[in-house]
């Protein structure tokens, strides 16, 4: 027995004993390595041929798949003279195969044999131990050799492969691999792959130069046309006022500027709106661009100005809402108060609604307070009324499809949740409340809460839309920055009325800069966990949970903030179940426990 074969039929013997009794005989292999077959175990994987599945949405000029082109076309015009069969490919973070250049045809169609190829997946879930799903578990360079592969039908085969880290954000953005038959292995391929690796970064880097420059050229061109605009620039990692703004706007005006505008433009490239600057009640009218690089959203432009009254003078903000909300705004007890201009224009809108008895949609996120608004909204009113709620699986559950009977006469609010969960069944059955609910006679209020406005649904709803004349928007907890200490003392008050506590300084400014994709539940849920560490007194901002701390260590990109709060998600509505959460998000648990560990989330 050769000294090259050596590694290899101990590396076989091992997986083996693996796949007989779970643990790998002698020291075959490395910890890595066992590692990676347990976890391809765990997931199910077939131990001889399994399948990967496949998909059309790759996305080949994403911002990974442009920087790593010309780093792959380099590599495989030098690979082009080579007695080698090899194969340089690309995955992005899902490890699904985004390119692939070879060194011959024959290399092609060998590669084309076990799907190694754009559109595939190459999780370790999905074919087991292999140089890109390994690589991505491990968030490190890797080799995988011959009998080191968990299935036999890749055995044939050695590949190394390197994680392509972002410069700026440190996050695994893909993996760039090197392919080759297990025979022509060499290790200087882990030379290669680890210097394509940075390459590619170091071209992650110059595009996301790109990206801010894009918004800083976006605002000199505004600026160049008028220097007494106010204007501003916002992207991942820019902020720029012009002098005007500064001048007209300060520092909280300006970021309560920043979130209503991330609002307005959250779903279209170009939105106005007017907004009440609460500290001076002035009306400003601002105009919002999305802007691109390429098609990628670098940022957004923002020119504000006063509002003018139609004889030219500035125009003055309402003295005074309606009395209600009014009440619910001044109430230091009350988490439907505020002053961020969406939020204030959602309760206004409401507040519309309640006094036309006209049905209402209630749009927003799950945690923004829907219900706690519309109850604490129609008591103020109705101090004397009743509030019947129900939720889809209880209608579709029940045997008579009507409200519960009242009192005659007595106000009542209606109240169904979660509309947008509802099945072909529920949709049903809810049309048939809602139409009990129009048939009473005693005065009433129709709400249902939503978390996106079902006109927008694939889902056939039905007729449902024909029960409600109107639709209000419920702003993120993120875009409402200017709410938070009024929220989190009204939060921290319920919590411990009778304790002595308060947040320090630094802990009010960690909640500031944290986007709370869970909303006021999941701030909370982190005034909580804060309690438990520091039950009276001043609670530090170390006492809050890891997933606030993690704010203070770097910026998420976009795409982060969306895979996060997706995560956290997944873990409420799993109700802290690990397993399960992975499962929903379509990914290992081994990539889950790494992602909440990246994002420091503590849920």
């Amino acid at each position: 027995m050769s000294g090259a074969d050596s590694p290899q039929l101990r590396a076989a013997a091992a997986r083996l004993a693996f796949l007989e009794d779970g643990r790998p005989s002698g020291a075959g292999v490395s910890d890595l390595i066992v590692a990676s077959w347990r976890r391809s175990r765990d997931a199910g994987v077939d131990a001889v041929r399994p399948v990967s599945t496949f998909t059309d949405e790759i996305d080949t000029d994403s911002l990974l798949a442009r920087c790593a082109r010309p780093v792959l076309e380099q590599l495989g015009n030098d690979a082009a003279g080579s007695d080698q069969l090899l194969a340089i490919g690309l995955t992005d973070r899902r490890v699904r195969v985004v390119q692939r250049v070879e060194s011959s045809l024959t290399a092609s169609r060998l590669f084309d044999r076990i799907q190694y190829a754009p559109g595939f997946d190459f999780a370790e879930t999905t074919v087991g131990t292999n140089g890109a799903g390994t690589v991505i578990e491990s968030g490190q360079p890797v080799s995988i050799v011959g009998t080191e592969h968990f299935s036999e039908s890749l055995q044939t085969f050695a590949a190394t492969g390197a994680p392509i880290l972002n410069p700026v954000t440190g996050r695994v953005e893909g993996v760039v691999a090197i392919s080759a038959l297990a025979s022509g292995w060499n290790p200087v391929m882990q030379i290669l792959v680890k210097n394509a690796a940075k390459e590619i970064s170091r071209n992650l880097l110059r595009d996301r130069s790109q990206t801010q420059q894009a918004v800083f050229d976006a605002y000199l061109r505004v600026t160049a046309r008028s220097a007494r605009a106010a204007v501003f620039a916002f992207g991942t990692a820019l902020w720029i006022a012009s002098p005007a703004a500064q001048q007209m706007f300060d520092t909280d005006e300006q970021q309560l500027i920043r979130d209503h505008a991330t609002f307005l433009l959250a779903h279209r490239d170009r939105a106005s709106d007017t907004l009440v600057l609460p500290s001076s009640q002035r009306l400003v009218r601002i105009h919002g661009t999305r802007v691109f690089a390429g098609a990628e959203i670098a940022g957004m432009l923002v020119i504000a100005e006063p509002a003018t009254s139609p004889n030219g003078e500035p125009a003055a903000a309402r003295k005074r809402r309606p009395g209600a909300v009014n009440a619910l705004f001044g109430s230091r007890e009350s988490l439907a108060g505020g002053r961020s201009p969406a939020w204030v224009r959602a309760c206004d809108e409401l507040r519309a609604a309640l006094d036309n008895k006209a049905p209402v949609l209630l749009i927003g996120e799950p945690g923004v307070g829907r219900f706690t608004l519309a109850t604490q909204l129609f008591a103020s009113v109705h101090p004397d009324g009743r509030c019947v709620t129900v939720d889809i699986a209880e209608l579709t559950s029940r045997e008579t499809t009507g409200p519960p009977p009242g009192d005659r006469g007595r106000p009542t609010l209606h109240i169904v949740r979660d509309v947008d969960q509802a099945d072909a069944a529920g949709v049903a059955a809810l049309n048939a409340y809602l139409a009990a609910i129009e048939s009473l006679d005693s005065p009433g209020w129709l709400v249902a809460t939503v978390w996106q406005d079902p006109s927008g649904s694939p889902l056939d709803f039905g007729g449902l839309l024909d029960h409600f004349d109107c639709a209000v928007t419920v702003p993120p907890l993120r875009y409402r920055t200017d709410d938070l200490p009024g929220i989190t003392g009204a939060l921290l008050r319920g919590l411990a009325p009778e304790r002595k506590v308060r947040l320090s300084a630094a802990a009010h400014r960690l909640i500031g800069r944290y986007s709370w994709p869970g909303n006021i539940t999941q701030l909370r849920e982190a005034l909580v966990h804060a309690l438990r560490q520091r039950p009276i007194g001043e609670i530090a901002d170390t006492d809050l949970p890891g997933y606030c701390q993690s704010t203070n260590r770097r910026a998420l990109t976009q795409l982060e903030v969306i895979e996060r709060d997706a995560i956290v998600a997944a873990l409420g509505q799993a109700a802290g179940n690990r397993v399960a959460a992975a499962a929903q998000l379509g990914m290992s648990r081994s990539s889950l426990y790494r992602k909440l560990k990246t994002y420091g989330i503590t849920t």
